[in-house]
């Protein structure tokens, strides 16, 4: 709805303009009268002159920063233009300077009020595109950490290592250490644009052996990871999206399969696993894995890949180029 009132009021301020400035050229600076002005023959060059500049010139030249060569054209045409008005529509007979003094208006307007008009109307759209991104970053990294620093997933976790005190009393150590380890690789590490993906993978190697204690005897989870080299930087918290989803949604009794390979730049993660009957009657997509997509379409924009399947079983897999 707000694209067709930029786009009526566009076509209202081109109309209104050509009205007003055939008007001021056939009543007020000109001496013919008006079914003998050559103006109106020249209208139509002019009005050619002027939508070409903005449809070809314009947005070839000025993104592109080559002003000086836009200058130069848009000069040469201005010229050209006016010479042709005076001494083939008008047929004056005047000097070009005379020519220019006299007629150099009537091209030179419509040029430079469309290019203002252009020039106006790109910064507004990228005005608007920036806070578009601007509003959609604040608003995915608010839902992100909503997400991450979660009281229920905390609690859930303190809750595991209370009742390995009471019947496992000799895991407890190793348990909090873990714990300890994630938190502050969520509240602190992670805070950076990029962390270290060696980091990253001891974080996701953590989550995995602290899920192992919690799910035991009711989920099963098949890992492996292969590295040429974790010599790499990566978007934190990217993978842990994946890995959550598969514990929070898989069934009971089922198995969990997550597969991580880095090679030549390339990060490939696969996760899969068995749904959860409810989930499987709501097909509604996650927030964690919408955030995900806003992520990656903002850090990796044409440098990754995501699929994701759902039949009975949950299968997503994420390519990153890491370069």
């Amino acid at each position: 709805m707000e694209f067709l009132s930029r786009h009526i009021s566009k076509i209202l301020i081109h109309l209104l303009f050509w009205a007003l400035f055939i008007f001021v050229s056939l009543f007020v600076f000109s001496d013919y009268y008006w079914s003998e002005n050559p103006f109106l023959l020249y209208l139509s060059i002019l009005v050619a002159i002027v939508y070409v500049n903005n449809g070809l010139l314009l947005p070839y030249l000025i993104p592109r920063k080559l002003y000086f060569a836009y200058a130069l054209i848009i000069s040469s045409i201005a010229f050209l233009g006016t010479q042709l008005y005076c001494n083939f529509f008008a047929e004056c007979g005047c000097s070009i300077m005379k020519c220019l003094s006299d007629y150099l208006w009537q091209t030179l307007v419509p040029i430079v009020f469309f290019s203002f008009l252009w020039m106006l109307y790109r910064y507004l759209k990228k005005q608007e595109e920036l806070e578009i991104v601007t509003k959609e970053n604040i608003e995915m990294e608010l839902q992100f950490l909503k997400s991450q620093i979660n009281p229920h997933v905390l609690f859930n976790n303190l809750n595991t290592i209370y009742s390995y005190a009471l019947e496992k009393p000799d895991a407890v150590p190793e348990m909090i250490l873990m714990l300890s380890n994630n938190l502050k690789h969520v509240l602190y590490e992670s805070n950076s644009h990029t962390v270290s993906l060696e980091k990253e993978l001891e974080y996701i190697e953590n989550y995995i052996a602290f899920q192992k204690i919690r799910t035991e005897n009711i989920k099963e989870i098949e890992y492996r990871l292969r590295t040429d080299t974790t010599a790499h930087e990566i978007a934190p918290l990217l993978l842990i999206t994946l890995l959550e989803n598969a514990f929070k949604h898989s069934a009971p009794k089922s198995t969990i399969k997550i597969d991580i390979t880095v090679k030549n730049s390339f990060l490939e993660c696969f996760c899969s696993n068995i749904i959860y009957r409810n989930v499987l009657e709501t097909k509604k997509e996650k927030i964690g894995l919408q955030n995900l997509k806003k992520r990656l379409s903002l850090l990796y924009k044409n440098k990754h890949a995501l699929k994701i399947t759902q039949t009975d079983s949950f299968e997503v897999y994420l390519k990153l180029h890491l370069k």
